[in-house]
């Protein structure tokens, strides 16, 4: 799909010269050529290679947040998005942008190109710990309580960001405008370097927590009695899930269904083990949002729909599927 991705577009690419740049990229060599082929080579290199790798890093976070916050949470439902995580890493990036000039001036300034994720990643990780501490009584998470303070925290947030929002001047209510579609045609290098860091490394360190992970999936009693530190696993993996979430946010903005569909599906396929559900996951992940982001630039081309867009469309009618055979696998 990495291929394909950097082959189709309003200008197409013939595979051998996308293999081509690919080889190119990786032993650091210049731009060369001349004609139709240094043309092309630029084209894959400079202007789809950074966007597809922004949409695999942002796809594989936002799956693998997913897996995690529904295994912390033992609750299918329990994404990112419906539980309010999303919408406060939204809020806080949004304040970003528009108080950046005021109020937030000196943060602005003191973090410089890191002031947008390390928001976002503060706005994720507080709603986290704060719906975590709502739902959780003597040890025990109550699923009722957790969505119902998610939908809370969703519509306190949506309200903070709608007052920002009035605040905003145009030129600040245009970039929040297609910013909370999802778009992925602004990727910068310097913004993937920023979002490997902040993806990639919780990636590569998770597959030691899918042993608790399992364990949590026959409740925090017994994982304790198996001899897991829950409450110290627990928070690494919220930490984790708040910083993939608030980075991709950051970046994209608002790009839902992945963490949603994405575990389930897999937990229908391969089964409930977090060893290979959380790299599952992370393959699935990325993948899906790189073929919603080449529908998204090649839809309408030149036209660019927001992603964000595209992957609710295809995430809706998908997710509605697995619910209804789900349902049905009950009253059979």
């Amino acid at each position: 799909m990495l291929v394909l991705a950097l082959a189709t577009g309003p200008v197409s690419v013939p595979t051998s010269q996308v293999l081509q740049s690919l080889g190119n990229v990786l032993v650091g060599a210049e731009l060369s050529g001349s004609g139709v082929s240094s043309q092309q080579d630029w084209i894959v290199r400079e202007l789809r290679l950074p966007r597809v790798l922004l949409a695999m890093l942002v796809g594989a976070g936002l799956a693998v947040a997913g897996a995690i916050t529904q295994g912390v949470f033992r609750n299918p439902l329990a994404d990112p998005g419906l539980i309010g995580v999303s919408s406060g890493a939204a809020l806080a990036a949004v304040a970003v942008i528009v108080l950046q000039g005021s109020l937030l001036s000196g943060y602005a300034a003191f973090f410089g190109p890191f002031a947008l994720p390390v928001a976002a990643f503060a706005g994720g990780l507080g709603v986290t710990w704060l719906i975590y501490r709502l739902s959780t009584c003597q040890g025990q998470t109550q699923m009722a309580m957790l969505l119902l303070a998610g939908v809370a925290i969703n519509v306190i947030a949506g309200a903070l960001t709608g007052i920002l929002t009035y605040m905003a001047d145009d030129q600040q209510l245009r970039s929040m405008t297609f910013w909370s579609m999802g778009s992925l045609a602004h990727g910068k290098w310097s913004e993937i370097a920023v979002l490997a860091l902040c993806i990639a490394v919780p990636l590569l360190a998770l597959p030691r927590f899918a042993a608790l992970l399992n364990a949590l999936l026959m409740g925090e009693a017994v994982a304790g009695h198996l001899g897991f530190a829950v409450q110290r696993g627990k928070r690494w993996l919220i930490v984790a899930a708040a910083l993939m979430v608030g980075a991709g946010v950051a970046v994209a903005g608002m790009i839902g269904f992945i963490g949603l569909v994405v575990p389930h599906l897999l937990r229908l396929l391969m089964g409930p083990d977090h060893k290979a559900l959380l790299p599952g996951c992370a393959l699935l992940g990325a993948t899906l949002l790189l073929v919603a982001d080449t529908i998204a630039r090649t839809w309408l081309a030149p036209a660019d729909l927001p992603v964000g867009l595209v992957m609710a469309v295809i995430g809706g009618p998908v997710f509605l599927s697995l619910l209804l055979q789900q349902s049905r696998r009950v009253l059979a």
